[in-house]
């Protein structure tokens, strides 16, 4: 599974969902993708890592599916 967590606690650095949605034109329902854990582009990916300058791993988090 793929989680969004980590962004949650990058954009405490100073970026809210507001600014995301009025100065990046991100939509909601891209942020509600993403506090729900579901899929988004690489496209988005790389805005949100752009954005905030910082990497993937700052933003998205793999936890192996158990079995």
């Amino acid at each position: 599974m793929i989680t969004f967590d980590p962004l949650w606690e990058t954009m405490k650095k100073g970026v809210t969902t507001y600014t995301l949605i009025t100065k990046y034109s991100f939509s909601k329902g891209t942020l509600d993708a993403m506090k729900h854990n579901r899929s988004i582009t690489l496209t988005t990916l790389n805005d949100i890592c752009s954005i905030l300058g910082c990497s993937v791993e700052d933003v998205i988090l793999y936890i192996p599916d158990e079995k």
